[in-house]
């Protein structure tokens, strides 16, 4: 059997079961004289009459009548397996591969993470932590988050938070021993906490005021590569730290931090999801954008 004759047999069995060519027309959207060309296709090339037709009327043959009841089952079987799989389209379901700083997964993912699973549990989230901006494509990555300054001109973006902002913290006791800066060069007399990248390099601390930016390559006896480290070490009096300002608020609030340079840290753009384009968007990727887009 040839493709031809199997779409030839789906046209034999709906005219069967409406006893009308027209009628079997409107079910599977084609003219009428299509329905009736492929009947008589069919019945040509296997060399029986399947149908008889009258004027008024449209009925099977005997041999019609074993072949549709053969071929009914195995039509319904292939109706199933369609709908099974439109289904699958529409209810997300499968792996979905990304890759995200770990600041991102703990400030952005992880408060909303148990809300996700629990919607679309036949979703198999695969989340890789990774501070270097990684190739999704090239990685086998389907989606990723970044920071909007370091996303590249060909990818998808979606905001997936508000702006944020840096703060130059210290503690009480150590801002009690080093008077605060009141300028950037004057970070070149405090000990620093210092960041290093999971690619090796230590961060620059990027710095700007009244649109002039400037990089300080600050110096101290302390270098971390998590922020929650960081944290910890400014609170317990070690150096100052550049932290993301959400991450220390409270603290600031409490006076266990306090702020120094808030002038020299403005507003940045915040967190995007990045993808390589919108053609074939798979359904849990789509599930996931639409989740954790950001609403102002």
């Amino acid at each position: 059997m040839n493709r031809t004759q199997l779409s030839q047999l789906a046209v034999l069995a709906a005219v069967a079961e409406h006893k009308s060519f027209r009628k079997a027309a409107t079910e599977l959207s084609i003219a009428p004289s299509a329905v009736s060309h492929a009947v008589s296709a069919l019945e040509e090339s296997l060399g029986i009459r399947l149908l008889q037709r009258t004027t008024r009327s449209v009925a099977p043959t005997e041999e019609g009548r074993q072949l549709i009841a053969t071929l009914g089952p195995a039509l319904a079987e292939i109706a199933t397996a369609i709908e099974t799989l439109s289904d699958k389209r529409e209810r997300p379901a499968g792996p979905l591969r990304l890759t995200m700083p770990q600041l991102a997964a703990d400030e952005l993912i992880l408060p909303r993470l148990a809300e996700f699973v629990a919607l679309y549990p036949d979703i198999e989230l695969d989340l890789r932590t990774e501070d270097r901006f990684e190739d999704i494509v090239e990685r086998g990555r389907d989606a990723g988050l970044r920071l909007g300054e370091h996303l590249e001109a060909d990818m998808i973006a979606v905001r997936a938070s508000g702006p944020w902002r840096g703060a130059i913290v210290g503690s009480p006791g150590y801002l009690a021993r080093l008077p605060a800066p009141q300028h950037p060069r004057d970070l070149m007399q405090h000990r620093c906490i210092r960041r290093r990248f999971s690619s090796g390099s230590i961060y620059r601390w990027e710095l700007e005021k009244d649109g002039k930016p400037l990089v300080v390559d600050v110096s101290g006896p302390l270098i971390l590569s998590d922020q929650g480290m960081m944290r910890r070490a400014a609170l317990d009096g070690i150096g100052l730290a550049f932290l993301f300002d959400r991450r220390v608020e409270e603290d600031i609030a409490a006076g266990r931090l306090i702020r120094v340079l808030e002038d020299w840290c403005p507003p940045f753009e915040g967190f995007y999801i990045y993808y390589p384009s919108r053609r074939q968007m798979r359904p849990p990727l789509r599930a996931f954008v639409d989740f954790f887009r950001w609403r102002a």
